[in-house]
């Protein structure tokens, strides 16, 4: 029993990702690349300690939820939508019938005081930062499971959401409109016997539909970095079928939270509420990760995790990337990308991204993105050729972060401490002698 156990860890962490398209018939690597994706995804969400942003964002939405649908609701006024959205954001939250009535309340109430210019100063302040705070939280938490350093500008993120304020009013009374449109053609079509139930299919299906539209909206619009829709459609039907699901499970069990409705009493909305929160953010971010790993699977040589590499493969591959940058900045080519640099290093993608945004923080690369959201950002030395070698490359890896700190510890040093520096000093002084473009095969 042992063995089959050792066996199988062995396969899900090394067989598994050994495995040749030539080795298995076209049926069976579909399934072993399904499985992949799901390990990685499994392993990230787990690694990256998902569920504690899931937590957070919990926290940040039960602060923005007020405003953000005070802004929803206002726009949609100004229209005459306003009975559209309410009675969609009850059917979004059937499965919380009080806390969706008390979430109404609390909205129309700052709307109206809003309005008398009660909530003017601080307390506009306050609102607005919780809506960014929730905003900020969400696009970091994608961004993180999408190993993108760079978040969205101070204009892109004004123009980005703004226009997603304005645009999800008009798109829920789209889907109503159309929702109610299906209905009344059911009822006038009784007398097809065939017809009818299958309006009545299509009708079900909506929710599904809609949230799943949505969550693929979201992936695609929220990482700071361009997804193929194609790679966020799955993961996000996946999502959506998820959270109708919990929407059901939630309904069906309020028999058994009776008791805890007994026990808190009217108190009781608030943590089920939240728990129904952290449930849907801990969906959607494993949806992200499926994404993430649907999009990035065929880059990925062998599951690494660049954790794990010791400082000296570090600095030996950086020297290598350094090394193509230089070469191809002195034959005055175009500058090369990360999936450039992987193609000619066959390292993993997830370890060239690592290592390259470890060089820019050292100053030693520059990014030149021709794009927002920096598809096609590519990379060239930040220094002249002649001063990029290898020493003032170690040199700058070893002092990046406080090169400084004031203590008061020059009287534990010795004579050999000393000698240690100018060894130090001497070695960096001799790989200053060797030019990293000359380090790897010029192609």
């Amino acid at each position: 029993m042992k063995e089959q156990i050792r066996h199988i860890i062995g396969f899900f962490r090394y067989g598994l990702w050994q495995l040749n398209e030539d080795d298995t018939t076209p049926f069976k690597w579909i399934m072993i690349e399904i499985l992949k994706k799901l390990v990685l995804a499994i392993r990230f969400f787990t690694a990256k300690r998902v569920v504690n942003k899931a937590a957070a964002l919990t926290y940040s939405s039960l602060l923005a939820i007020v405003p953000i649908l005070a802004v929803v609701f206002a726009i949609a006024r100004g229209f005459g939508y306003n009975k559209y959205i309410e009675v969609w954001f009850r059917d979004a939250l059937q499965s919380q019938p009080q806390a969706a009535e008390v979430i109404i309340g609390f909205v129309n109430s700052y709307l109206v005081h809003t309005k008398s210019g009660i909530f003017l100063g601080i307390g506009l302040l306050f609102m607005l930062y919780t809506v960014l705070m929730l905003v900020s939280n969400v696009e970091q938490a994608f961004n993180e499971i999408w190993q993108v350093k760079k978040p969205r500008t101070i204009f892109r993120t004004f123009t980005d959401y703004l226009a997603m304020f304005f645009c999800f009013p008009i798109l829920i009374v789209l889907t109503s409109g159309l929702s109610i449109f299906m209905a009344t053609m059911v009822n006038e079509m009784d007398d097809f016997m065939l017809l009818t139930p299958v309006v009545r299919f299509l009708i079900d299906m909506v929710p599904y539909v809609l949230m799943s539209g949505l969550f693929i909206a979201f992936y695609i619009f929220m990482p700071n970095t361009h997804v193929k829709p194609m790679c966020a459609v799955v993961p996000g039907i996946l999502a959506g079928i998820a959270m109708q699901g919990v929407q059901i499970f939630y309904i069906h069990a309020q028999m058994f939270l009776s008791s805890y409705n007994a026990i808190y009493g009217s108190f009781a909305a608030l943590p089920l509420f939240m728990l129904w929160l952290q449930i849907s953010w801990t969906i959607c971010l494993f949806g992200v990760e499926l994404c993430y790993t649907n999009q990035n699977l065929d880059y990925y040589d062998y599951d690494a995790n660049t954790g794990e590499i010791s400082y000296r493969y570090r600095v030996m591959m950086c020297a290598l990337l350094m090394s193509c940058v230089a070469q191809r900045f002195k034959q005055g080519g175009q500058p090369l990308t990360a999936l450039d640099l992987r193609k000619r290093t066959r390292l993993p993608i997830r370890i060239v991204n690592d290592l390259l945004y470890k060089l820019i923080d050292a100053k030693l690369l520059l990014e030149v993105s021709a794009d927002e959201k920096g598809e096609t950002s590519s990379f060239i030395p930040a220094h002249d050729l002649r001063s990029m070698t290898v020493g003032t490359m170690v040199d700058h890896l070893e002092s990046v972060g406080t090169w400084k700190i004031e203590l008061d510890v020059s009287a534990l040093f010795t004579e050999q401490w000393c000698k240690t520096l100018e060894i130090h000093t001497e070695y960096l002084h001799q790989l200053r002698n060797i030019p990293l473009e000359d380090l790897a095969k010029v192609q």
